[in-house]
């Protein structure tokens, strides 16, 4: 019962109440310290309280919370040191990582945590001294590795096509080889070292990507933007498409160049990923992210509509006509291509004006031309500004996040290893198992000299106004309420700007 009002009082609006009855209840525990503490005990989510606050945002209990948990090893005049408990926070022998937590939360007010002390300071540790250079190096090898995708698929085996066209539109000259003709010169045995170390690394991929999504979820592992979720996408697509590559190899069936077209685009459109390490282009990611599955996916549905009703119009009026003359729209196919094409503006409208135009050429040309051009994609652009605007103003929460995730998850993947644990262990200071975070504080003088100072303008305020209350009350009997609210008005002013001088004088003396 007394976890459970635990739970309820970090979800409650009133913070200084909910404080003050948490260390309340905290006070009648017994086990204070060990598994059976009401603090470390989770609810039905797997959420101790602590958990809890940073999930739900509350700064205020997170705060109480680590002001209960810190130990303060020594101060000597403005500097400090402190001792901050976290336990919980780490994430390196955590399976419920609270970082990762705060990360995954969609609300906002969450991330406010991460900019404060200890978590600012514990990432910031972990993110410079190993998260930043492992990082980097795991974005060069990754280039290195689609670099050598990218010429074995350059250099693929073909060959001469020896058949026949079967028409004038035919434009093949290269036919694919077969798996006995793939493998013979001294070429075709390096290309075969870059397509074993292209397989390996998607069985790698596949192999990492797998148990996150079995220990987190498909959907908010895919869902979540600052976790990368469209990346891991892209990135588990790409190694399927690999394998269908080696299977169509291995099997000498025509055809791979769609696989292999599909992971060349989505395995270097995954570099991207590694953009989140660089504060400067981290946000734009997420911008990319947020206008793609948000602004743009919507606007789809709207296009692919028009493309299909224009396009069967442009069909049927040049159904009749030759396609030698005008072959943008010789069949169905090639129509939607074409009118995609007009609906981007990436070509101007077809036009041979050596033979005669259907006339409801120009007609239905013309309400696309509108429709399309000026209304849906000055639409498109409206949103997307929109949605830049947002992001903007989060864009350096967002980069924190993406660093705390991008953190969390080299500290998953990596062997213990290559990644120690930060902190210290309580033994060294007597505070048994647990681990601490040493961060030095020092308090400025001068924030205290500006708080006496504000204390005098108040001071001087309240003389004046009393003053001035006095001799309204004496002279209320023979003024009217205009002469009334002329005077407070006037007195004031005289008052704002009597204190204002004192106060400058009192600074004046102390500087």
């Amino acid at each position: 019962i007394g976890n459970t009002v635990l739970h309820i009082l970090v979800l409650q609006p009133n913070k200084t109440f909910a404080c003050h009855m948490y260390s309340l209840i905290l006070s009648y525990d017994r086990s204070k310290e060990g598994p059976g503490s009401l603090e470390l005990i989770p609810n039905n989510e797997g959420l101790s309280p602590f958990k809890l606050a940073g999930v739900e945002g509350n700064t205020v209990m997170f705060q109480y919370l680590m002001q209960k948990r810190k130990q303060n090893l020594w101060s000597f005049g403005p500097l400090s040191t402190v001792l901050y408990d976290i336990t919980e926070i780490d994430s390196w022998a955590e399976d419920q990582s609270f970082l990762e937590l705060i990360v995954s939360t969609k609300k906002r007010e969450a991330r406010q945590i991460l900019d404060l002390t200890p978590v600012k300071e514990l990432v910031s540790l972990k993110w410079n001294m190993y998260g930043r250079p492992y990082f980097c190096f795991l974005a060069l090898f990754y280039i290195l590795y689609m670099v050598c995708f990218t010429m074995c698929c350059v250099y693929r085996p073909l060959k001469p096509r020896t058949g026949n066209r079967t028409s004038s539109r035919d434009n093949t000259i290269y036919v694919q080889k077969m798996l006995q003709e793939s493998y013979v010169e001294y070429e075709d045995e390096l290309r075969l070292v870059g397509e074993l170390i292209t397989v390996i690394g998607a069985v790698v991929i596949l192999v990492l990507e797998i148990p996150d999504i079995l220990r987190v979820g498909a959907a908010k592992y895919f869902g979540q933007t600052i976790l990368g979720g469209p990346f891991h996408i892209i990135v588990i697509t790409y190694a399927c498409m690999i394998l269908v590559t080696m299977v169509m190899r291995l099997t000498s069936t025509t055809g791979e160049v769609v696989p292999m077209s599909f992971a060349l685009v989505l395995g270097w459109c995954n570099v991207m990923y590694f953009a989140r390490g660089f504060q400067m282009l981290g946000p734009f990611t997420i911008m990319i992210q947020k206008m793609i599955f948000g602004d743009l996916m919507r606007f789809c549905w709207l296009m692919a509509v028009v493309i299909l009703g224009f396009a069967s119009a442009f069909y049927i009026i040049f159904q009749t006509e030759n396609p030698e003359n005008l072959g943008q729209f010789y069949n169905y196919p090639m129509s939607l291509f074409t009118t995609f094409e007009l609906f981007l503006t990436i070509i101007d409208g077809p036009a041979n004006y050596d033979v005669d135009l259907p006339f409801m050429y120009s007609v239905v040309y013309f309400a696309f031309a509108i429709i399309a051009t000026l209304l849906m994609l000055n639409l498109l652009i409206a949103m997307m500004g929109d949605t830049h605007w947002r992001v903007a103003h989060e864009q350096d929460e967002l980069w924190r996040a993406q660093v705390v995730a991008t953190t969390v998850m080299l500290e998953r993947k990596l062997p213990r290893c290559l990644w120690p644990r930060s902190g210290i262990c309580g033994r060294e200071f007597g505070l048994g198992d647990r681990w601490y975070l040493r961060i030095e504080d020092r308090v400025d003088p001068n924030k205290h000299k500006m708080m006496r100072y504000t204390e005098a303008f108040k001071f001087q305020d309240r003389e004046n106004y009393d003053k001035s209350s006095e001799k309204l009350e004496t002279n209320g009997d023979t003024l009217c309420k205009k002469e009334l609210s002329a005077l407070s008005l006037s007195l004031s002013r005289s008052t704002s700007r009597t204190s204002s001088h004192r106060g400058w004088e009192i600074l004046r003396r102390n500087t």
